[in-house]
């Protein structure tokens, strides 16, 4: 662990030491294995910072911080350590599909809960479903259904599609599909990591699509619309919010006005409590939060929200009480469908500015109640 993380660690650490909750449970040890080094490692930070400032405060709850650099070996790694030596009850935090599919099976067979406060693969929402696991944010599919239903709504004919070459690239292209009843003209598939995207934006200005729909996170969303942003080629961009989030756009600037994208949440949904965290949230770090910082909060909300319920030695009881979901998120109304992932809304944004702030606003309403295609093969 780095310095920073240490200090974070220890200060849940501290918090934790007190030991009992009120009512149920005593303490509960949560082990936090995300992507805090090297590229991608701003979603980390802000799951992270997210889950700490839902959980600040709170003396039943411990937390253990691992880094695992985007690299599903050190992944693997640190869940045994958590697991084996430092005994965690619950884990959370991993970002990417592939480091999940890395992790999240054998964890859950050694009796472990885990909440994913980010990657949604369709392997664990569907056959490989498990009973102690409970995805808090989204299956991937799903911010590119609602954003191929919203943009077939719009009239839009043919589509040029791309995303990195991984769990959630495909399943992020299969979802905007199922949904889009236009042509898709290119479906490209890119490096995982690759920052250069010259063939690519060729590829774009010679397509006669439409629409540019992509998904690619973290700093290959950077590279890309900077790219595109100077090449000339004049096709309207649209993507999930992965590519278009706060912390993102700060890097990406006005290149990405006039983006659409769709999110479960923004910092201007009105829902009890999202503007009471969007001005916690800035007054602690200094900086907007993202939906990944949204994430990671309601994934601290939920697992507080079984806590007050139920103690985690009682496994049964404890999974009922994650199952409830008796909390209220950021996001509005939330619930789990069987298989453990949300039913939610999903909204389309815009990308505008805000005096020097280049932002999301709310623009419509993508999908309503919108849950996975994957629960009907899900048998826990």
């Amino acid at each position: 662990m780095t310095l920073k993380q240490m200090m974070a660690a220890g200060c849940m650490a501290a918090l934790g030491t007190a030991a009992m909750a009120d009512g149920h449970g005593g303490k509960v040890k949560v082990g936090m294995i995300t992507t805090l080094s090297g590229g991608g490692a701003g979603l980390g930070i802000d799951v992270r910072d997210g889950f700490m400032l839902a959980a600040k405060g709170n003396e039943a709850l411990e937390l253990v911080i691992e880094d695992d650099q985007r690299k599903p070996d050190i992944a693997v790694q640190l869940a045994d350590k958590l697991i084996q030596s430092e005994k965690v009850d619950v884990m959370t935090g991993i970002i990417w599909s592939n480091l999940a599919m890395a992790v999240v099976p054998a964890a859950t067979a050694q009796g472990k809960f885990y909440l994913s406060p980010n990657a949604g693969p369709s392997a664990l929402a569907g056959r490989g479903c498990h009973k102690n696991y409970f995805n808090v944010s989204w299956q991937n599919d799903a911010f590119s259904e609602a954003a191929g239903a919203y943009l077939s709504a719009q009239g839009v004919g043919k589509v040029f599609l791309m995303a990195p070459n991984y769990p959630a690239g495909q399943d992020m292209m299969k979802g905007f599909k199922r949904f889009f009843s236009g042509e898709v003209t290119d479906e490209v598939y890119t490096k995982l990591g690759q920052t250069d995207y010259a063939a690519e934006i060729a590829q774009i200005r010679a397509s006669d699509a439409d629409q540019v729909y992509f998904f690619l996170p973290g700093g290959m969303g950077i590279s890309f619309m900077k790219q595109f942003a100077g090449s000339g080629v004049d096709k309207p961009v649209a993507g999930p919010a992965f590519s278009f989030d706060q912390g993102i756009l700060g890097a990406i600037g006005e290149a990405a006005l006039g983006v659409k994208n769709t999110a479960h949440w923004s910092k201007d949904l009105d829902v009890p409590g999202n503007a009471e965290f969007v001005a916690n949230f800035e007054a602690e770090y200094g900086r907007l939060p993202s939906l990944y910082a949204a994430q990671g909060y309601d994934t601290a909300l939920l697992l507080m929200s079984a806590m007050d319920k139920a103690n985690v030695s009682d496994a049964d009881a404890f999974r009922a009480a994650l199952k409830d979901a008796d909390f209220q998120s950021v996001r509005g109304k939330f619930a789990f469908a069987d298989n453990h992932h949300p039913i939610q809304d999903i909204y389309m944004r815009e990308v505008v500015k805000e005096g020097d702030v280049v932002t999301n606003k709310l623009v419509g309403v993508a999908a309503t109640d919108h849950t996975d295609v994957y629960g009907a093969d899900c048998k826990m």
